[in-house]
Order: C-alpha cells, then sequence, then structure tokens
C-alpha cells in the first residue's frame, strides 16, 4: 500500500474528526451500550486517530489491536496515543492508556493487508473499523475481505471513504481539467490493485447486504475553510502532484491552479462517507 507520512495524518486529523458522522458514531455505541468491556481491529490504523474519535464512545475496558504495514505509523501511534491520554505505560506489544475513566489496552500489528484482509486473525474482535482506507484498495479486495468477515457476522464500521472530488471556492478556470486528472491518478493501484476510489462505500454497501447486514451510510465531508489553510496548502500540493504524473494537464496550468488554492481565503469540500454494516 502507499505510505502516507505521519506528519499528513497529523494535518488532517482534526478535520477528519469533524466531518465523522457523528448519528452513525452513536448508532455504534448504542451497539455496545450494554457492554463493559470490548475488542476492536482497527485496519489501516496509521497514528492512531480512528482510536482517539471511537474510544470515547465505547465501554470503559477496551483492547484495540492497531494493524498497518508500516512499522513508523505503529511506532508513532504509541507516540500519539501517550500524548492524548491521561496516563499511559508502554507494554510488550504496544501501550496501555488511561482516558477519561476508561482503560484502553492497546497492540500494535504490522501486517500487510493486501495479502491478509482478515488481519484480525484467530482472536474474533467485537467489531472491525477503519477510516479513509477503502478508497485505496480495489474492488476485487472488497470482495475478499467481505467474505473473509461475513461467515463471523462481526460488525463493520468505516468512516471517511472518498465519495467525491473536492470543490474548491472560489472557482478556478483550471477546476475541471484538475479535477478529471486527480480522479484517473487516485484510480490508480496503491498497492491493492487499481482503487475503487469514489465507488467504494457503495461497492461495500452492497456486498454487505448480500451478506445479510443491514448496512446504513451516511456523509461525512471534509469542511475546509479559513481556520484550515495548512491542510488546504498540503491538499493542493498533493493534487498538483497527482496531476502532474497524469501529464493531462499542462505545467503552466498546473501552478497557477496551485498559485490560486493557496491564496488567502481559499476554502473547501471534500467529499466522504461513513459506513455501518450490522449482521442481521
Amino acid at each position: 500500500m502507499s505510505g502516507f507520512s505521519s506528519d499528513w495524518l497529523k494535518l488532517r486529523e482534526s478535520a477528519d474528526h469533524r466531518a465523522r458522522n457523528q448519528e452513525l458514531l452513536a448508532k455504534l455505541a448504542a451497539c455496545f451500550a450494554e457492554r463493559e468491556a470490548i475488542l476492536v481491529a482497527d485496519l489501516g490504523a496509521g497514528t492512531g486517530s480512528n482510536l482517539r474519535a471511537i474510544a470515547p464512545h465505547l465501554p470503559s475496558r477496551q483492547q484495540w489491536v492497531l494493524v498497518d504495514h508500516d512499522p513508523a505509523l505503529l511506532t508513532a501511534a504509541c507516540d500519539n496515543i501517550a500524548a492524548w491520554a491521561d496516563s499511559s505505560h508502554p507494554t510488550a506489544t504496544g501501550i496501555e492508556a488511561s482516558k477519561d475513566g476508561r482503560s484502553i489496552l492497546v497492540e500494535l500489528s504490522r501486517m500487510d493487508l493486501a495479502t491478509n484482509p482478515a488481519a484480525w486473525g484467530n482472536t474474533l474482535p467485537d467489531f472491525v473499523t477503519a477510516a479513509a482506507l477503502f478508497d485505496l484498495v480495489s474492488p476485487e479486495w472488497i470482495d475478499r475481505f467481505v467474505a473473509a468477515l461475513a461467515p463471523s457476522r462481526l460488525p463493520f464500521y468505516t468512516v471517511l471513504t472518498h465519495s467525491r472530488a473536492a470543490e474548491w471556492s472560489p472557482p478556478h478556470p483550471a477546476d475541471a481539467a484538475m479535477t478529471r486528472a486527480f480522479e484517473s491518478h487516485f484510480g490508480k493501484d496503491k498497492g491493492f490493485g487499481p482503487s475503487a476510489g469514489s465507488r467504494a462505500t457503495e461497492l461495500l454497501a452492497n456486498r454487505f447486504s448480500a451478506a445479510g447486514y443491514r448496512v446504513e451510510r451516511a456523509p461525512s465531508p471534509w469542511q475546509l475553510g479559513r481556520t484550515d489553510a495548512a491542510l488546504i496548502a498540503t491538499l493542493a500540493d498533493g493534487w498538483a502532484e497527482a496531476v502532474r504524473e497524469t501529464k493531462e494537464v499542462a505545467s503552466a496550468t498546473i501552478m497557477d491552479w496551485l498559485k490560486a488554492r493557496k491564496a488567502q481565503g481559499v476554502s473547501c469540500v471534500v467529499g466522504h462517507e461513513d459506513l455501518l454494516a450490522l449482521p442481521r
């Protein structure tokens, strides 16, 4: 899978947490409201942002398995969880933390999800989750993932899956060309085969419904404005680099567009969707 830097994940975390659909998160929490303890598998966990968003809504004793292929991100996850927690101490396999009266035991698991979608192993979690992952995988990988998860009737919750291209404001004459080229690049292989991109949530919903799950979807767009200037600039840089690689837009046009997107007063809406799939 293509790597993401810890700096990028840190920069986007606030926007991710704001965007997450609260109604769907509340429905997930309600599933486990009567529980005292819970085990969660987080796929493509990165630096642990998904844990930090969900943990406050779950029971008082939590065990998390953070799965990622990048050892540097897993190391950063321990550091970030320690900084977020009220108290923490390292363990042989990760970190144990306390936050707002909750005990959170975290195990780090380095694994290549491309070869093993059933990354939770023989110990079944209470639910499987992921954030900003499924738009990067292929439709075939989604099929394999649902086939691995559904027989055990495990609940599944994923957030911030790309659903539509960014809408920039104020408009620029090159927006349409930049968007077409970026979406073309987004569909390239990220380590799982050609990416599902904006089709990912629909594919997940169809596969889980066919497997006998009750599926709910909800929008979770980034709404980026004046206070997100650093994130907007980094996002624009990423767009420009991706479009350059496609060679579909002239370099001078890309540079003019990038200069406009880094100007003061630019805002951006990036479409995402969250999905909750519960066994019937």
